[in-house]
Formats: structure tokens, sequence, C-alpha cells
């Protein structure tokens, strides 16, 4: 991997650069916890997307060649077992809105996620995936080229998250008198503090009474300092990942997710992912909480 100039004004990427690289570092989660007679997950596109980004390192993770049993979060068990936790809590999102008559999805900043060609959607879904236009374009070049098919109308809007993507997302179709369903995973810490209010400024006036959103919340407004940020970036770099987190995480205190969406008009739950790992008969791993801080999972709905 190429090392990481950091973050500029206007900046973009592809998924095997910058903020690009993490998506695909995500992805080689999945298909890890995709492998096997027991496997935790089934998203048998994770495995080809990651090999068709082409970065060696995942591509040694996935095949085995790989295993840091000394690291309790890159071990192979730490690493499925985190990426169940976050997938079926975003999935069981997903799904649950659906159930409800919810008809529209917006997944922002999709990256290789592949939920509108594995979730069983019913009749009449729209998932609009919303990220940078190269990202958008080599996902769909490859899951074509795979012979995939969404299992609902997939509608990709390739934009920058900085610029006028609420007219983008109209301009594809998206109905503002409807609910939608909304996820933002993995996405906030890469935004600048007054670029996560915007955020959800946006995503609360694009949205019907009847709306959900789900996300990540760490309750601490200065979660990211320096010390996290450089036992991040040390745990990756051993991982042969040529990552800096300081050049791609935004520091600076940032509204409390929960505190700003109950402010705005959403009712809003905290998940303690401490409590998911309970739920899903995993030991909770504590090194977690001391590189991310309390991390919880937010589901919110729109009065």
């Amino acid at each position: 991997m190429t090392a990481n100039p950091g973050r500029t004004e206007g900046d973009s990427w592809d998924l095997a650069s910058s903020v690009g690289a993490t998506a695909t570092m995500v992805a080689a989660s999945r298909a890890l916890a995709s492998q096997g007679p027991d496997a935790l997950l089934d998203d048998p596109l994770a495995d080809p997307l990651v090999r068709a980004v082409g970065l060696d390192p995942f591509i040694r993770i996935i095949d085995g060649e790989l295993d840091f049993d000394d690291d309790p979060l890159l071990n192979r068990r730490a690493r499925i077992e985190q990426m169940t936790v976050r997938t079926r809590f975003f999935d069981d999102f997903f799904t649950g809105a659906a159930q409800d008559g919810v008809r529209q999805a917006v997944i922002l900043a999709s990256g290789l996620d592949t939920r509108a060609y594995r979730l069983r959607w019913p009749a009449g879904m729209v998932v609009y995936e919303v990220d940078q236009p190269q990202v958008i374009a080599f996902k769909t070049d490859t899951l074509a080229g795979l012979g995939a098919a969404p299992t609902a109308e997939r509608r990709a809007i390739g934009v920058d998250l900085r610029d006028d993507w609420p007219e983008a997302l109209r301009r594809g179709g998206f109905d503002v008198g409807r609910p939608a369903a909304w996820s933002a995973e993995g996405l906030l810490p890469y935004l600048p503090p007054q670029a996560q209010d915007r955020l959800f400024d946006h995503i609360t006036a694009l949205s019907a009474p009847g709306s959900r959103l789900a996300t990540e919340h760490v309750p601490d407004p200065n979660a990211f300092t320096n010390e996290r940020l450089q036992r991040i970036t040390e745990r990756w770099q051993r991982a042969g990942f040529d990552l800096d987190a300081a050049d791609l995480f935004y520091q600076g205190q940032r509204s409390v997710v929960v505190d700003y969406l109950s402010g705005h008009g959403w009712q809003v739950a905290a998940h303690a992912v401490r409590d998911l790992y309970a739920q899903h008969g995993f030991e909770f791993p504590e090194e977690l909480t001391a590189a991310f801080g309390d991390l919880n999972y937010v589901a919110a709905t729109l009065k």
C-alpha cells in the first residue's frame, strides 16, 4: 500500500487509497466472517471485491496468510466477531425498516457495501448508494463483471458528501415525501465536526416522519485523541496497512450524536457495543474501548 499524504480540501480517493482503503479493510473482515461452513456472515461478494481492489495485505488476510494472533483486535476471531456485531446491527436495521413498510434506503459512504445485492428486500424497494464517483464506478463495474444482480432496485449516486449530495439524491429519484431508512456506517470520524452536523441536518431535511437512521455514537465528544489515533495507526501498520489514522480522522470536539439527533426531532436508541457482543454470545474485547472509546450503535426514528 502506498502512503497517504493526509486529507486536503476537496481530496478524493479510490478503494486502494486514503479513506477508500478503510472501506476495503472493512470488506476484508466481512469476507473473513463469511468463510467456512460455520460462517457468521453471508456476504459472498466481499471476497471478490477485495481481490479486485488488489491491496496485498487484505488479500493475504482473507487467504489466511496473515493472522495476528497476539493482537486482541486484529486476530482472526476478533476481526470476525467485531464485524459480525457491526454488520448484523445494520442488516437488522434495514430489514426491520423494510418489514415496517419503508421502501427506500440510503447507504451513505457506501464503499464496498453489498446490502443492495445480498439482503432479501421486499418488492418495490429502492436502495440508493452514495459515495465518491470512482468508488461507485469501481464497485458497479466489478459486480457486473461477476454477474451479480441486486435484490432491490439499486440506484448508485456518485457524488462527494462534501458537495450537494441531497440534490444529487433527489435527481436520482429519492422521494422526500416518503419515509426512508438511512445509514451512516463507519463514516463520522472521517468528517470534520461541522460536516457531521451538516450531514444530520441534510438527512433530517430530506426525511419524512417515520424515517429511520442508523449510525455510530461515542459519548465522548473528544474521543479521537492523539494518543488513540497513534494506537490505531500502530495497529494498522503492524498489519501492513500503510495508513496514518491522524491523516484520515478529523479531530476536535464534535456534537454528541444522540444529543444532536434528539434535539432535531429524532427518537433515539443507543445500543452499547459491549451489550451487542453479549447478545451474540461473544466475549467483549476491552481493548476495543481503549482504541475507540465507549462505542454505541444508534437507531433513530424521525417523529
